[in-house]
């Protein structure tokens, strides 16, 4: 049975040698869900009473701010058992968020009890923190083309021995340590002992260079429905391999990321309830701020067409009728278009399919909305000509706000930036600008007598 917080913390207080047989038998995850729970100074006893593999396995599926606050009360040498039984991604990870001044010297440490650790980490910390580089493990089984399937088993059980990594792949290397073809762990199961490793190999290899960006390894991953795929450097030398648990990482951060932006909030680091509320302000108040001040612009437009609405009895009763319709229709439009960026469906290069598709989508859904709302117009008393007004009003606005709300991701993704900073709010209060000058300009052509004689 799992022990509750209270019961770790009291152990941890009256007994704590006992800690590593109360926690034996739960799992790292479950672990690290309890780590999540304690206070900073109770969780870093608590780590360092743990077993320096255990310690590892539950550092590196902590947050990062948990890392972060953890790593300013954990003894270096502690840091430094528990940086080298970790994965290399995860120890590469770990170093990025460290002070300059700090990494350098538990790294230094490391050196004299890992050193080739600490040569990985130097290695992948060359590429950007959101590239293949790191996401790999130089956790690998190698193998010789000349090997049978038999002794090639017998490579995997030694690998087996020394490390906890999941083995999916044998990788058939070159005596220059290029990658010639890959084996998969199937294949050797199913295979007679004696039978050539050659005979089995995959020469069509599906790999990743070290500096492609994690959004796009995910993407090909998926595509070919892999569980793992190598990092080859230029010249074919595999550097690493990434297995689909980092992906499902990545796509989980990327996605919560999006969505948040989306929503027209700054991306989080941490956890909802995790986050302070002072984190929450900033992340939060810049953007509500800006879309704040997007909105005077809806108010200087009423405010420079005041003698229209003015002219029109009831027209003031119908504008948020009239605008939200086009910001949901914008917002519908952009979420679509943001969604098939990230998945790869969708390029910046068929900005003009993407255009001819919502514009004809505009025109259908604002004649739906515009005839409903016609009949709305009528049903309320406020004559035909209103009416008309508002329904082809209606046509206008959808049509601009489903255009407006998928071309706008594809400019900001072809500029070079994320396309979710398009996000819903931002979209809506542009196209309530639109909505309103869209309004006025077809009730001056409608309704034009009405306006001469005010």
């Amino acid at each position: 049975m799992r022990p509750s917080t209270e019961e770790i913390k009291r152990v941890l207080r009256e007994a704590p040698e006992e800690i590593p047989e109360l926690l034996k038998d739960i799992h790292v995850e479950d672990l690290a869900d309890i780590f999540s729970t304690l206070e900073p100074e109770e969780a870093a006893d608590l780590l360092e009473r743990m077993p320096v593999e255990d310690a590892g396995a539950i550092f590196e599926r902590l947050e990062a701010p948990e890392q972060e606050e953890l790593l300013e009360r954990l003894a270096p040498e502690s840091v430094v058992q528990i940086a080298s039984e970790m994965a290399p991604d995860d120890r590469a990870d770990l170093f990025s968020v460290l002070p300059d001044e700090l990494g350098e010297k538990i790294l230094s440490d490391l050196e004299k009890v890992d050193p080739q650790a600490a040569e990985e980490i130097r290695e992948i910390d060359k590429y950007p923190p959101t590239s293949a580089a790191h996401l790999m493990t130089t956790s690998y089984v190698e193998v010789s083309p000349t090997m049978t399937v038999e002794q090639a088993i017998t490579e995997i059980k030694a690998y087996g021995l020394e490390h906890k990594t999941p083995v999916y792949n044998v990788y058939a290397m070159t005596e220059r340590g290029r990658l010639e073809g890959i084996v998969s762990l199937r294949q050797l199961i199913m295979a007679p002992p004696f039978q050539p490793l050659s005979e089995l190999i995959n020469t069509s290899i599906i790999s990743v260079p070290p500096d492609l960006d994690q959004e796009e390894v995910a993407r090909r991953m998926a595509k070919y429905d892999l569980n793992v795929i190598p990092v080859l450097d230029e010249t074919g030398i595999i550097l690493g391999v990434i297995t689909i648990d980092d992906i499902i990482d990545v796509l989980t951060q990327e996605q919560t990321e999006d969505f948040q932006k989306l929503g027209a909030v700054a991306p989080l680091e941490a956890g909802y309830f995790k986050t302070g509320f002072v984190e929450f302000l900033k992340k939060r108040g810049g953007w509500l701020f800006a879309l704040f001040i997007g909105e005077f612009f809806t108010q200087t437009a009423l405010r420079h067409y005041d003698s229209v609405f003015e002219a029109i009895r009831g027209a003031a009763y119908y504008v948020p009728l009239l605008i939200s319709a086009g910001g949901n229709s914008g917002s519908q439009s952009s979420t679509l278009v943001i969604r098939g960026l990230a998945v790869g469906e969708i390029k910046t290069s068929d900005w003009w399919r993407v255009l001819i598709k919502e514009f004809s989508l505009g025109i259908a859904l604002g004649l739906a909305l515009g005839f409903v709302g016609f009949f709305r117009v009528l049903l309320m008393g406020d004559g035909p000509a209103f009416a008309l007004t508002v329904g082809l009003t209606l046509v206008g606005i959808v049509t601009t706000g489903c255009t407006v709300g998928s071309m706008l991701p594809l400019i900001i993704k072809r500029a070079g930036l994320d396309p979710a900073t398009s996000s819903t709010p931002f979209i809506a209060s542009l196209v309530d600008v639109a909505g309103i000058v869209v309004f006025v300009y077809v009730a001056k052509l409608v309704m034009a007598g009405v306006l001469a004689g005010h």
